[in-house]
Parts: structure tokens; sequence; C-alpha cells
């Protein structure tokens, strides 16, 4: 299997500079493909765009006096850019996914392809195409055998720091398993019930996570009063949707205005160390439960997007990560070769009585205590629906393999 490997890199100012050119090139590729891609439907009513044809006028584009600066970067910048707007239009095709949009610079990780021929390993750090000899915090792993290139490399901007995101051929070890089935129960009130009766905590509720979000709620009111200062009046403007909006009028442009950008520096850094606690958190979580090699693990297929449209839970629920704890479950356990399923999505695991089977469909949300009508029994909530997990493999019923 091919596993990704992150190294932090140590560019120097001028190669800094050319990174941000390099993500920006990325992103104008990838615009120019999307307002062809319209322009093309509108013509034709049809989504089917070459992207060949795309390549050749970004070619001769760059002959132009007002594009040169497309020369500046590697032009598989350009092409992969290209690459990956057309795939994102397959997907869309497919239904598995939604058409290709626009992106906007202040609301896009700045990032781009790197080509795979071309990047080799040096001494100190790699280097790549137009871009020269990189050093990096730590060195790249080696090929293994048989591995003639890295896989898909990538440079990326996180707001503090650049990383190579580079991939691997790893092999999976076969690990000695034992005869436990595990089901995980994800929640809100805690991140993770295991059917062992093990449970992990939700670190969103601990005070340095809570010190923290009190701490971005005070840089945001910081940069939201520098936006104020600067509004000179409100217009009325007709959105796309014909409604009227109230739009601010700058006295100066926000890009000009240094302590505004200052401002918003300091908020994306403390939404960065927000980001990488929880991640952290989530690979402690993971990596303990692959520890203890269970021969299979069960797990409920939530659909983590509809969650998220309620409201009153979409933040506990975002802030959870349960997308990226699936995730991290799956090819953790691929590389021991544990057995990672899925029950239906729904599947009553919550309102079924782990001890009768008998199904509790008054079961409220707010009842964190679980009392079957019928047996008695009594038993914590998100325990009696990893039990439940756990017994849906035994049973052999309504899984998806993971």
């Amino acid at each position: 299997m091919i596993m990704a490997r992150k190294i932090r890199l140590l560019p120097t100012p001028e190669q800094e500079k050319l990174f941000f050119k390099s993500a920006g090139t990325a992103r104008f590729a990838h615009n120019y493909f999307v307002r062809r891609m319209k322009e093309h439907h509108q013509q034709t009513g049809s989504w089917s765009i070459k992207e060949s044809s795309i390549r050749k006028e970004l070619t001769q584009l760059k002959k132009s006096e007002d594009h040169a600066w497309l020369k500046e970067v590697g032009c598989n910048v350009i092409k992969q850019s290209i690459k990956d707007a057309g795939t994102g239009l397959d997907r869309f095709k497919k239904g598995i996914g939604g058409l290709p949009r626009f992106l906007k610079r202040d609301l896009t990780k700045p990032s781009f392809y790197v080509n795979y021929e071309s990047l080799k390993k040096t001494g100190d750090g790699f280097r790549g195409e137009k871009i020269g000899c990189v050093q990096t915090a730590h060195p790249l792993p080696d090929l293994p055998e048989g591995q003639v290139h890295y896989s898909n490399p990538r440079v990326s901007y996180d707001g503090k720091h650049w990383y190579l995101s580079v991939g691997i051929e790893v092999p999976e070890e076969k690990a000695e398993l034992t005869s436990t089935v595990l089901g995980i129960d994800l929640g809100i009130k805690v991140l993770a019930y295991l059917s062992d009766g093990t449970f992990y905590e939700n670190i969103n509720k601990s005070q340095w996570v809570r010190k923290l979000e009190r701490r971005l709620l005070r840089e945001q009111r910081r940069l939201s009063r520098k936006e104020q200062a600067n509004i000179d009046h409100y217009e009325d403007v007709i959105g796309k949707d014909g409604k009227t909006l109230r739009m601010p009028v700058y006295k100066r442009p926000l890009q000009e205005c240094r302590n505004y950008q200052k401002q918003k520096r300091i908020v994306a850094s403390v939404h960065k160390k927000l980001k990488d606690l929880r991640t952290d958190y989530v690979h402690k979580v993971t990596r303990d439960i692959i520890g203890t090699l269970p021969k299979a693990i069960v797990m409920e297929d939530l659909k983590v997007a509809n969650m998220r449209k309620n409201h009153t839970l979409a933040k506990a629920v975002s802030e959870q990560m349960w997308s990226e704890f699936r995730r991290q479950i799956e090819y953790k356990g691929r590389m021991k070769g544990i057995e990672v399923v899925f029950a239906d999505l729904f599947f009553p695991s919550s309102k079924t009585c782990s001890n009768c089977g008998n199904i509790n469909r008054d079961l409220q949300l707010k009842d964190r205590i679980y009392v079957c009508p019928v047996c008695g029994h009594v038993i914590d909530r998100d325990l009696n629906a990893s039990l439940n997990l756990a017994d849906c493999y035994i049973n052999q019923h309504d899984l998806v393999q993971g």
C-alpha cells in the first residue's frame, strides 16, 4: 500500500516567494479550467471538455506579455492543476462529487504539484523542478526496493510552515491478532466508546482547548474591529438569487491594511494550533486502538455532512473529527491486517438492547442511560451501542466492508 509522508521544509525567502507564485499559478490554472468548463456548458449543454485543449490554450497564453509570469514556475504545476480539475469534473459526472468551483486566494490552502520525475533526494533536503535544492527539517524517507520515484509529491502551506508530502510503497504487516471483535461508537460526550468498556474523553472539553477557543474569540473580535474601522459606508447590491445585499465599501482595500493582515495571520495561527491539537489526539487514540490488535473493528457508517446540517450539533460534530478518525482506523488497520467493517447506515445500534435485542423506538438523544423496557437492562448508551456493533459482526448482518 502507498503511505504518505509529510516533511517540513526550510525554504529561503526567495524560494518561499517562488512557492507562493507556484501556488498562485496552480490556482489560476484551476480557475481557468472552471471558467472554460462553464462557457462550454452554456454553448453546448455538455460538461464534457477536453483537458488537452485547456492545456494548449494555457500554453498559448504563456506567450503573451500579460501572462509571461506563467513561465516562472514549472510547467507540470499547470498540467497537474488542470488534471486535478478534470478529475473533479469526472467525479461530478459520475455523481460522486460536486462540480469544480472557483478557488479564492484568501480561502484556498496554497499548494502545488512537484514533478515526480525530477524530484531527487539530496543530503539536506530535495531538488525539484524550477525550485532548486530545498532544505528540509528531516530527511526524506528512502525509497523501498522496486520504487523508482516518490508518488504524487505536493508542496503545501498551512499558514505557518511549508511541507512536502510524498507517497512511498509500504508493505502490509501481518501482525498476530487476537480473537477480539471491537465495536466502536463515536460520540460527542466522549470521542469513542469501545465494546471492551474503554472510552476516550472528548479533548474539546479539556482546559487547554477551551483556553485556545477563548483566545480565538478575542482575536476574532479584534479582527472584526479592525475591519469595521476601515468601512466607509454600505451599499445595496443585488445578489445572484435576486435578493438585496448590504455590502461594505472600504476606505482602503483590506489587502493594503497591514494591521488587518497581521491580525488575520494571528487568527489563522490559533486555528492551526486547535487543528493540530485535535489531529494529534485522534492519532494517539487510533494508535492505542489498533495496538490492541483485534481481529476485526466495527464502526457506524456515519454521514457526517448530513449531521452537520443540524446547527445545534454542527460545531460539536466538526470538532470531533469523525471522518479523520475513520480514515485513520481504516489505513492503520489495513497496515496490521485488521478487518475494518461498517454497520449499515440505518442500523439501530443505540436503540437496540445489547442484552435481549429489543429495539426501544422511544429513545431520545438526551437519554444518556439506556433502560430496556422489556428486560430492565440498564447500561450506558454509548457502551450499549458499541456492544451492538461488535455483535453485528459476530452475527454477520448489515455490514459494509471498509
